[in-house]
């Protein structure tokens, strides 16, 4: 259920009509505009999603004859409708707020023209809306790609965050992340608001991080856009040298790409969690290292041969 007084935060709207309930049913991130039920048009009608009056709807309501819009508003009044925001800063007609008051629907005002209004709705719809999930682990901002830290308890996943933080680097959870599944290809993560900015290090206790390093060492949320998972060095464990085979994990049906990462004494987690992050964006732009040195090596021996 979408609060109400959140929903009207969010998007800076003025209550018009207020009722008694607290929240909507609200399934879906998109917005209905109800001109062709204004025309008496009712055979596809999205009646569960937030309904958006703009100019042309206010428009023709205006053109009606007051009996023949009062039944036009009583018929679209009839479904359960969770609410109605008017953009431009419109008034709407003494009958809406009469039925909206009897049938206890909220009616929302906005100085922002229409399309506006849309986007900025369905962009906090789709946060809300999104299907979450809370896994252990840290989240960071490294060069601006979101790298999940995995790994068993006590492997150092929180001591590689705080070495990254120092080297100029953002945390944006420690220990738990919730995740967000923003579209079918698209995760992102963000701290629960209890212990959101806190870092356990064992042997310290809690530390706050944006007190110690500042508000520039934290972020609010981040896409997770790589999964480095941290595991104690197995000496008769093969691991990948060369990068020639992608490895992804899949965090609620969505393909991350992976990386296992041995810890062992020595090792300098934050360096080579920083290489990764870069590597990944070069991948990104189609620069892979690894696949480059095969093709050099083709070419040598298709040269000798």
């Amino acid at each position: 259920m979408i609060s109400a007084n959140e929903f009207v935060k969010a998007l800076s709207l003025t209550v018009l009509v207020p009722a008694r309930k607290e929240g909507f049913n609200i399934s879906s991130a998109e917005l209905n505009r109800p001109g062709m039920q204004f025309s008496g048009y009712y055979e596809y009608f999205a009646y569960e999603r937030p309904q958006v009056i703009g100019k042309v709807e206010m428009a023709y309501l205006d053109s009606l004859d007051d009996d023949l819009r009062y039944e036009r508003l009583r018929k679209y009044f009839s479904y359960p409708i969770p609410c109605i925001i008017i953009s431009r800063g419109m008034t709407p007609p003494r009958e809406m707020v009469q039925l909206a008051q009897e049938h206890d629907v909220p009616i929302y005002g906005t100085n922002w023209v229409t399309t506006r209004l849309f986007v900025n709705a369905i962009t906090y719809l789709n946060h809300e809306l999104a299907p979450r999930s809370t896994v252990h682990g840290v989240l960071v901002d490294v060069y601006g790609i979101g790298v999940m830290l995995t790994g068993d308890s006590g492997v150092g996943k929180s001591e590689a965050a705080l070495e990254l933080v120092k080297r100029g680097h953002q945390l944006v959870a420690d220990d738990v992340v919730d995740i967000r599944k923003v579209n079918d290809n698209r995760l992102t993560g963000e701290a629960p608001e209890t212990i959101r900015h806190f870092m356990e290090i064992r042997g310290i206790g809690i530390i706050d991080i944006r007190a110690m390093f500042g508000v520039g060492a934290v972020l609010m949320s981040k896409s997770i856009d790589m999964v480095i998972h941290l595991e104690l060095w197995e000496e008769n464990k093969v691991y990948d040298r060369l990068g020639l085979n992608e490895s992804y994990t899949t965090i609620m049906g969505v393909k991350v790409p992976e990386i296992v990462l041995p810890v062992r004494p020595g090792r300098n987690l934050a360096v080579v969690i920083e290489v990764a992050a870069r590597n990944l964006s070069l991948k990104k732009l189609g620069y892979s290292a690894a696949h480059e040195l095969d093709r050099r090596l083709n070419d040598m021996m298709n040269h000798n041969a």
